[in-house]
């Protein structure tokens, strides 16, 4: 299934029936009176959060959604059915946005949770509401209002615990599928993943976290270069970003220091706000060197960098130093939801006095 993260939508919801005008004609009734019903209001357009997609692929062919309108009144005091309302299937994570103006009018993060985005016209009144005791046959009618429109542009940032960020080709996939059950594609070229992927990992019974993998990042890429940074977004709502780095590249000339801090100074000319998230530096391919050189290598490098946060060292391929890993994540994310979740409320008439 091809990945699109970003679709263009227009959607009406239905109008609203107009109102009728009618009187009560039965035998030996010649002043039956006013019966005209009221119109049926308009079909509402719902989204959903469904858990099952992972793309907006399906809004990229068919843009225009458009409810029914309500049903007209009738006589004999016969109101309009209601139109028949609509439900956009969207992936969990995607961002509703207002094509014209810019402004965000939802986000889905939860899994199927429902929201109006478009409400349907109110149907409009029969001659009925219009009776009085002056006004014993009255022949005014309203027509139903219409629903709203709109044209909307879709985002999809995937919801993701740790996100995974390097240049190409320094094992990002091939560490997504050691740890998870992503079968992402690998090979030895450059870009080999060109959408993100998403990998559940396992640490023990009820304990997990969701790791995201996106195409490689290169300098020059806010100019363009490479993917650019149209995949970047799916990392802003990670809690922990993993920078991998190749220490053993194929190309002596390769500086793999000089390629992280062009990692660094790309993300930060992207979002200061991605840039200042928890950032861990993890050295891959560490199987590629030989053993009595792995702790120069790795305390020259992390002199050179500047790096002061955790470093991990560890090979994608042979899965070494993985468990340990995904064991640090897990700690670290489960400290940052415990921290996030707000104080238990208790009931002070029910507290335990303090001494």
């Amino acid at each position: 299934m091809k990945f699109v993260d970003e679709a263009y939508i227009d959607i009406a919801a239905g109008d609203g029936g107009n109102g009728c005008v009618s009187f009560r004609h039965e035998k030996y009734k010649e002043f039956g009176g006013p019966n005209g019903g009221d119109g049926g209001r308009g079909g509402h357009v719902f989204a959903i959060a469904d858990v099952n997609l992972n793309t907006l692929v399906d809004f990229r062919f068919s843009r225009r959604h458009e409810a029914k309108r309500g049903q007209h009144g009738l006589g004999s005091d016969m109101f309009g059915a209601a139109g028949d309302d609509i439900i956009l299937k969207m992936p969990v994570g995607t961002i509703i946005t207002d094509a014209e103006t810019g402004d965000v009018l939802f986000e889905l993060l939860t899994p199927g949770e429902v929201i109006t985005i478009a409400k349907g016209g109110d149907g409009g009144f029969g001659n009925m509401r219009f009776k009085s005791a002056i006004n014993r046959a009255p022949r005014q009618k309203t027509p139903g209002w219409p629903g709203e429109k709109r044209s909307l542009k879709l985002e999809l940032k995937v919801l993701a615990d740790v996100g995974l960020l390097g240049m190409p080709n320094a094992g990002k996939s091939t560490l997504i599928s050691a740890i998870s059950n992503a079968r992402p594609k690998i090979a030895d070229y450059p870009f080999t993943t060109l959408h993100p992927n998403l990998g559940v990992v396992r640490v023990g019974p009820e304990q997990s976290f969701v790791v995201a993998d996106v195409p490689g990042l290169i300098e020059g890429a806010s100019d363009g270069a490479g993917l650019g940074h149209q995949f970047l977004r799916h990392l802003q709502r990670t809690r922990l970003l993993l920078q991998i780095v190749d220490v053993a590249p194929f190309d002596d000339g390769v500086d793999p220091v000089a390629q992280a801090k062009a990692i660094v100074a790309e993300l930060k000319k992207y979002d200061k706000a991605l840039y200042d998230k928890p950032r861990w530096l993890v050295l891959n391919k560490l199987d590629m060197i030989p053993a009595d050189e792995r702790a120069a290598l790795v305390a020259d490098f992390v002199k050179r960098f500047k790096y002061k946060g955790p470093v991990f060292e560890i090979s994608a391929l042979t899965r070494e130093g993985c468990e340990p890993l995904i064991k640090e994540i897990y700690k670290h994310i489960k400290a940052q939801q415990v921290a996030e979740q707000p104080p238990e409320y208790i009931d002070p008439r029910f507290a335990e006095p303090t001494p």
